[in-house]
């Protein structure tokens, strides 16, 4: 049973400690463990070309057109039985380069995508595409800050699961953490989590999310979009629709039977996601055969050039 640790933080400061701290929590329960700075690879920035998914789709395996260091870091991610991931808090949120992890896995790791192009490469003949990416995982996140400035960190986190479908077992904020390598009861949460997601690793079947529950019982995010004439509310991140109440003093979020199946992290909320990706893609594939598009396209291009640098 193997651990990944991975740090987006400076060399030897307080991520790549608390990776390890938690990496030593998980060696104590006998996992295999790995350690991998982000700031050490090259990780391009996602262009949203789709040219992963339209390999997905015909058949020939979803691979990434980019030549750097990602391919790398996901067959690692994928070769681990748990990860955890940790991340400085830059504007409320995680680092930049923890939501490049996040884009380029987009599509191509997307649970139900995988099942879909799966079967296309079998009817074809084609190139499957990672079976590891249908592989249940456990993942765990932490998310340090110098400040209060973190309402953003652990929806940013999660996202990074939310494709390929993985459980998140703890997903932790440590405000006021600029010496947090000699605060014991910080780190002492730190190893706890190693040895958690370890544990979650061991009998993944089972595995769970044993944190602190969030305002929505699914997903236990604290990130709503909420309408400013109705009680109406979407989840940042699982994206069920319902409604925003207070109950004894308590803020809740409500939804209905449906919404559980319609969730962004479940298969059956996928597969209608992929539903519509298919029939957007199709109408696009239409319209770009008119001449109002064609036209359009030359009047925007012809209008003025990027500026570049010299």
């Amino acid at each position: 049973m193997k651990v990944l640790g991975i740090s987006a933080g400076t060399k030897d400061g307080s991520n790549d400690s608390l990776v390890k701290e938690a990496l030593m929590g998980a060696l104590e329960t006998g996992a295999e463990i790995e350690f991998i700075r982000l700031f050490d690879l090259d990780i391009k920035h996602c262009t949203g070309c789709i040219a992963c998914v339209m390999s997905l789709m015909s058949g020939r395996g979803g691979k990434c057109v980019l030549k750097d260091d990602f391919e790398w870091l996901l067959d690692k991610m994928l070769d681990a039985d748990g990860i955890i991931l940790s991340s400085p808090i830059f504007e409320k949120g995680a680092a930049g380069i923890t939501h490049n992890i996040c884009d380029r896995f987009g599509p191509r790791t997307d649970r139900a995508h995988i099942v879909i192009s799966t079967k296309i490469a079998e009817e074809t003949g084609g190139a499957l595409p990672d079976q590891r990416l249908l592989k249940d995982k456990v993942i765990s996140f932490m998310g340090i800050g110098g400040s209060d400035w973190s309402t953003r960190v652990e929806c940013d986190h999660a996202m990074i699961a939310m494709s390929p479908m993985w459980t998140i077992v703890e997903n932790i904020v440590f405000q006021w953490s600029k010496t947090i390598i000699v605060e014991d009861e910080k780190i002492a949460k730190a190893n706890a989590l190693g040895r958690n997601l370890a544990e979650a690793a061991k009998d993944i079947e089972n595995a769970k999310y044993i944190g602190a529950p969030g305002v929505c019982p699914h997903c236990h995010s604290h990130e709503f979009y909420l309408s400013p004439n109705s009680t109406h509310a979407i989840c940042c991140l699982c994206g069920i629709e319902g409604d925003v109440a207070v109950e004894d003093g308590k803020t809740v979020f409500k939804f209905g039977e449906d919404g559980f199946g319609k969730a962004h992290n479940v298969l059956s909320g996928k597969f209608l996601h992929a539903d519509d990706i298919k029939h957007n893609e199709g109408r696009l594939i239409e319209v770009k055969k008119s001449e109002d598009y064609k036209n359009r396209v030359r009047k925007y291009r012809d209008f003025i050039q990027a500026t570049k640098p010299n």
